[in-house]
């Protein structure tokens, strides 16, 4: 029986850690040695072994073959001579007839034994054998064959002969196939050689230009040959290529732009601020009015509300431009309509005209809150004061549906409608209004990612258009409230961050203002 005993605190640290589940790494030496050779080496040690393998075979194969055929070649031959010399034997039994045989026998085969006998009492001729016993009989023992015939009158014949000279042969043959299957071998594993590296050259293209993209950073392709696998894997390598040279084009261009777009209220806002600095001090600080005093501070508030929007865009931006984006069942004109409660809260002199029927779609319900809110933003902020925005969600068959916004105000130039979509793109008319001129850039990218179309055009008012198709299903007109409720709250609950930040912003403001 075991018995428990303390352990210290350095026998318990240095006890090995049963609770990790990381899988077992090997370092040198301690790596298995088909982990530690190159990928070259091992297919040509394969390609050796699999032709090793079959060249033995085969050798094997040819030996037994040519050793068998020579062996039944001299056994056919020795029974053959046996035959002979016993009808001889039967057709003439005089002795000197059989001597002669015997001698003449003897001549072409000096090393075999010969010993016959006529029918009768007649002696035997020859070298001294035992009779046989069987009609036919065989025995082999070493390099000797001896084969044995009694024929039906008495006659025997009994033949003994060196296979010496066959087992010499198949030595030979032997020989000779073993230094071909070790030349095989030798050619085998030079082929291997040859083969690794001719089917591993792509390959080693493949990690030249891998290395390159690594130690330059640039995404230079690789060049096409042929029309097999590898050429294929060529063809989807340079793809990625083109689709991260294209991420980079994109990442570079955001930089530039938000970079751009934030030095102009970054550079109004600090020599404003600098100005107000400025009058704090107490010799100054009846050099400016009160009403110059509060348009400043004004214009200080403003330039902070137009710099948090145009940050608030680009995390928008950014966040469609990112590849996790989770999606799931949303309620289209739940999302609309919560939209247009903020729409209305920020232009409460327009009127919003709104038909709405249920829709269902599978998307991101912030995304499509924020599509929906910056195209109504987009409609009150150009529609004139009492004029009117109508908003109609309709479907176009049982798979489609489309959302259109029409505004009252000067419309778009159709040279300008496409590129309205582009990132940062405001035309003259634009400029002259609020904005940063992402609003569109970012309802285009989520209408794509939702597999949605959004077309330009006039409406009646002869201003802007805006037409959405998305997929998607009808939703049941007597779906859950609740549920309803749970997913327009979801579409907007993060649209009111800039608000808030808003607020806290101008309070921070106006406190540090007031300070003497």
């Amino acid at each position: 029986m075991s018995s428990w005993k303390p352990v210290s605190r350095a026998q318990a640290s240095a006890l090995p850690d049963k609770s990790s589940d990381e899988p077992t790494v090997y370092t040198g030496s301690s790596r298995p040695w088909v982990s530690r050779t190159s990928l070259r080496w091992r297919l040509a040690i394969l390609t050796g072994l699999i032709v090793a393998v079959t060249s033995a075979i085969i050798c094997a194969g040819s030996y037994g073959v040519v050793a068998a055929c020579l062996r039944a070649a001299d056994d056919e031959a020795l029974e053959s001579h046996a035959q002979a010399m016993l009808v001889r034997t039967q057709s003439n039994d005089d002795p000197d007839y059989l001597r002669n045989e015997f001698e003449h026998f003897k001549a072409v085969h000096p090393q075999a034994k010969l010993t016959v006998s006529p029918a009768g009492d007649s002696p035997a001729y020859g070298d001294d054998q035992a009779p046989p016993e069987d009609a036919v009989s065989a025995e082999r023992a070493g390099d000797m064959h001896m084969v044995s015939l009694r024929a039906n009158d008495g006659s025997w014949v009994v033949l003994t002969d060196s296979r010496a000279d066959t087992e010499g042969i198949v030595d030979i043959v032997g020989t000779v196939l073993v230094a071909v299957f070790a030349i095989g071998i030798l050619l085998a594993i030079a082929g291997g050689v040859w083969v690794s590296q001719t089917g591993l050259h792509p390959i080693q293209r493949f990690k030249r230009a891998i290395d390159h993209v690594a130690s330059t950073g640039e995404l230079r392709p690789i060049s096409v040959v042929g029309t097999d696998d590898m050429a294929q894997l060529a063809v989807a390598f340079n793809r990625m290529l083109d689709a991260l040279q294209e991420s980079r084009i994109k990442q570079s261009r955001f930089v530039a732009d938000a970079g751009h777009e934030l030095k102009t209220p970054l550079t109004s806002m600090r020599t404003n601020i600098e100005l107000l600095m400025m009058l704090n001090k107490s010799n100054t600080a009846d050099s400016l009015s009160e009403q110059g005093r509060a348009e400043l501070e004004a214009d200080v508030l403003a330039q902070m509300s137009e710099l948090s929007e145009l940050i608030g865009d680009l995390f928008d931006l950014a966040r469609e431009d990112a590849m996790d984006k989770g999606v799931e069942p949303v309620a289209l004109d739940k999302v609309v309509a919560s939209s247009l409660k903020r729409a209305r809260r920020r232009r409460p002199d327009v009127e919003f005209q709104v038909q709405l029927e249920p829709w269902m779609l599978v998307g991101d319900p912030f995304a499509l809150g924020r599509a929906v809110l910056n195209l109504l933003d987009n409609a009150a902020k150009w529609s004139p004061a009492a004029g009117t925005v109508r908003v109609r969600l309709q479907r176009l068959d049982e798979q489609t549906a489309r959302l259109r916004i029409d505004d009252s105000g000067v419309g778009i130039p159709e040279a300008e409608r496409e590129k309205v979509f582009q990132r940062f793109y405001r035309s003259a008319e634009a400029r002259k209004m609020p904005g940063s001129g992402l609003g569109l850039a970012i309802v285009c990218q989520v209408v794509e990612r939702h597999k949605g179309t959004i077309t330009i055009g006039d409406s009646d008012d002869h201003g802007t258009r805006m037409e959405i198709v998305f997929p998607g299903s009808p939703r049941d007109t007597d779906w859950p409230a609740d549920d309803a409720t749970a997913h327009s709250d979801q579409a907007t609950a993060g649209l009111g961050g800039s608000s808030a930040s808003e607020r806290r912003g101008r309070e921070f403001a106006k406190r540090w203002f007031n300070q003497r």
